[in-house]
C-alpha cells in the first residue's frame, strides 16, 4: 500500500504546516494595531522622522555596535518606549545585565511585540518588532534568567526611555 501525500501523513501534515507559517497569521487573527497610521508611512517618512542610526535599525534591521547604546547603562525606574511610535515595550524591572552589550529585558509588556525567523546569519533567530509600526528591535533567545528564561536582546537606538 503507498501512503498519500493527504494530510493525515506526515510529509501531508509537515507541508500543510509549512504552507500555514508561510501564509501567516490566520484570518481570524485579532490585530489591535492592524489599523495604525505608522504602518502607512512611506520610506521617506521614516527617514524624515528617525535620527539616520535609529532608521537603519528601525526600517532596516541593522544592529547598533555592542556597548554603545546609551541605554546600556540606564538603572532609573520607568518603561523603555519604541522610538519610531512611542508604544511601550519594557518595564525597567524587567530590564537585566545579559554581559552581551545590548540592553537586554526578560520580559516585554503584553501585546508590545510580533515576533518572525530571521535567517540573515544562516541559522534561525527569533526577530522581534514593535507590535505597532513593526519597526525592528532585536532578537529573542532564550537563555534569560527567571521568570521567564527569555532574553530580549534589544538595540537601545531603537528604543526611548521614560522615566517613572
Amino acid at each position: 500500500m503507498q501512503a498519500s501525500d493527504g494530510p493525515t501523513t506526515r510529509r501531508g501534515l509537515l507541508l500543510g504546516a509549512v504552507a500555514a507559517l508561510a501564509a501567516g497569521p490566520s484570518r481570524g487573527a485579532s490585530d489591535p494595531h492592524a489599523g495604525s497610521p505608522f504602518r502607512s508611512l512611506s520610506d521617506a517618512e521614516w527617514r524624515r522622522r528617525l535620527p539616520q542610526a535609529a532608521y537603519a535599525i528601525l526600517r532596516r534591521e541593522d544592529t547598533e555596535r555592542p556597548g554603545s547604546s546609551p541605554l546600556l547603562n540606564e538603572k532609573r525606574a520607568g518603561t523603555y518606549h519604541c522610538l519610531g511610535c512611542d508604544l511601550p515595550l519594557f518595564r525597567s524591572a524587567w530590564k537585566y545585565e545579559s554581559g552581551t552589550g545590548w540592553p537586554s529585558f526578560h520580559t516585554a509588556l503584553p501585546g508590545a511585540l510580533g515576533l518572525k525567523t530571521d535567517w540573515l546569519i544562516g541559522v534561525p533567530r527569533t526577530e522581534y518588532h514593535c507590535a505597532r509600526c513593526l519597526g525592528h528591535h532585536g532578537h529573542r533567545f532564550n537563555d534569560g534568567p527567571r521568570p521567564t528564561g527569555l532574553r530580549y536582546c534589544s538595540n537601545g537606538l531603537a528604543l526611548r526611555f521614560r522615566p517613572a
